[in-house]
């Protein structure tokens, strides 16, 4: 890579972030030095130049690959280098570079018992989180990197319980089975009950068995499971320890049809909920369905008979069930809910939600009036390019100058997403990256996350405006148009956004 700039030998990355930003302002501003620049290191660029283009030129600049090379370079130089390894160790095992992660392993020991600020349980962590739900074998080999974490666990790789207890999360049933394995997971009921270990988890039940919440937990978990043997025992137990479970189960669907309906159910997952037992769980997993099942007759029927459920202990339920509303652009569920005065209205303050975030992220700004009822919209730069609000975004540069590319990237999506498109091209024109890595989910563009919507004015917005359309996601290393064809299934969109391409391409 022919270099034209040297690092210093203690560089600084907001120095060269600092950079990036100034070449891409630039060239915008129709300054010949710098545009030749970019044509010296990408010929066949489009002009202006992208935030991301503008850091790869930079990097070239100074001898590098591309922008990851040059910031793993200065965290050597700055005496970083556990933590630039870890950041390899991470890429590495996203990749399924087992080779890699090997040589990584053996060149940075410590990277066996490092650990991020968040608590993820360190590299393994990485390796065996999901997703999404991993119970279906091809999708937990495509969701999670098991050949990473034998590689990790037979190094020596520390084992948190964090660690443990995802792998129940995510029902991840081979990385279950490595664990046992390998001795790693505790012998405690919940995980023998995972595994569906029908004479262990007797056996564990004859020793201690009178502890009626780890009982239910279990139970809960071997429904989770599909282990309807394990199930069954753990509900004959439970019944014995608590009469009233008994009397309800037993006077309503019966105890097979109990434990079938709870295995077919997937409803509260991700949800807030916190059952007090399998009863409560019961009940919270009808009314869940009645919101996907588009059933308000049976949600309010649901609500109405139960009054608990709009109780104080079940704030976190009732956020959960509009989130879930939102996101299923049920509004009248919302209303609903909130005519039956649930004890959400007066909790103060209000609970955390993504209720807000869903309904911009996903084109459902005619929720915001309900969901306001409840959370206010927050006066800030996103929110109010969300609103479409272009005096409000206008405030916030001249209140603060340039403000973060995060909040400028969420912002130009966001209004995006929801058709502000002088928000958007005044956004563009202030620093924002057209080719930004947001996403609502994992890394990609926001003509990606545009494709699920079926959002064609706002795909066209971007490509008039020269996004890069070559761009591929963090998980499935796939371009927009693939995501369409593979993903969406929707092979219209797949042409038109093929023919858009070539279009743009046909007119430089």
């Amino acid at each position: 890579m022919t270099r034209s700039k040297s690092l210093p030998a203690r560089p600084s990355l907001e120095s060269l972030r600092k950079q990036a930003k100034k070449l891409a302002r630039d060239i915008a501003a129709g300054d010949a030095g710098a545009i030749a620049r970019a044509g010296a290191y990408l010929p066949q660029v489009a002009l202006p130049l992208s935030q991301r283009k503008a850091q790869l030129v930079l990097a070239r600049e100074y001898g590098f690959a591309g922008w990851q090379d040059l910031t793993a370079e200065v965290s050597n130089r700055l005496g970083n280098g556990l933590e630039w390894a870890a950041a390899q160790a991470r890429r590495a095992i996203h990749d399924n570079d087992v080779e890699r992660l090997k040589h990584l392993l053996a060149e940075h020991p410590a990277l066996l018992s490092w650990q991020a600020s968040d608590d993820e349980g360190g590299l393994l962590g990485m390796a065996t989180s999901s997703y999404g739900d991993s119970f279906d074998a091809d999708r937990e080999q495509h969701f999670t990197r098991a050949a990473s974490a034998k590689v990790l666990i037979d190094t020596g790789a520390v084992v948190t319980p964090s660690v443990c207890a995802g792998l129940i999360e995510s029902r991840a049933r081979g990385l279950l089975r490595l664990f046992e394995r390998k001795g790693l997971l505790p012998r405690t009921l919940a995980f023998l009950s995972a595994l569906g270990d029908l004479d262990a988890v007797r056996a564990r039940l004859d020793e201690n068995g009178n502890d009626l919440t780890a009982v239910n937990e279990a139970f809960m978990i071997a429904c989770r499971f599909e282990h309807e043997a394990v199930a069954s025992l753990l509900l004959d137990r439970a019944i014995a320890l608590d009469a009233g479970l008994g009397r309800h189960v037993d006077g309503s669907a019966g105890r097979l049809a109990f434990i079938k309906y709870l295995i077919a159910e997937r409803s509260l997952e991700f949800a807030h909920a916190t059952p007090a037992g399998p009863w409560q769980a019961f009940h919270m997993e009808q009314v869940m369905r009645a919101i996907h099942d588009g059933d308000l007759t049976a949600f309010v029927r649901g609500l109405q008979r139960e009054p608990w459920l709009r109780g104080e202990g079940c704030v976190g339920f009732q956020t959960g069930l509009i989130e879930r509303a939102t996101l299923r652009d049920r509004g009248e569920f919302i209303i609903a809910l909130l005519d039956l005065d649930p004890a959400l209205l007066r909790h103060q303050p209000p609970p955390r939600s993504q209720a807000l975030e869903f309904a911009f992220t996903y084109a459902k700004p005619h929720l915001i009036p309900v969901l306001t009822r409840i959370w206010p919209v927050p006066d800030d730069l996103p929110h109010a390019a969300a609103m479409g609000n272009l005096s409000r975004v206008k405030h916030w540069f001249e209140e603060s100058g340039a403000p973060a590319q995060h909040a400028l990237d969420t912002a130009l999506a966001w209004s995006v997403i929801n058709r502000h498109f002088d928000v958007a091209d005044f956004l563009l024109e202030h620093g924002a990256d057209i080719d930004t890595a947001w996403s609502s989910h994992e890394p990609a563009s926001i003509l990606h996350e545009l494709v699920f919507q079926g959002n064609y004015d706002s795909m066209r917005f971007l490509i008039d405006r020269g996004i890069d359309m070559t761009i591929r996601d963090y998980r499935w290393n796939a371009t927009a148009q693939g995501w369409a064809r593979h993903a969406a299934k929707d092979e219209k969109m797949a042409r038109w956004l093929e023919e858009a391409e070539r279009q743009r391409e046909q007119g430089r």
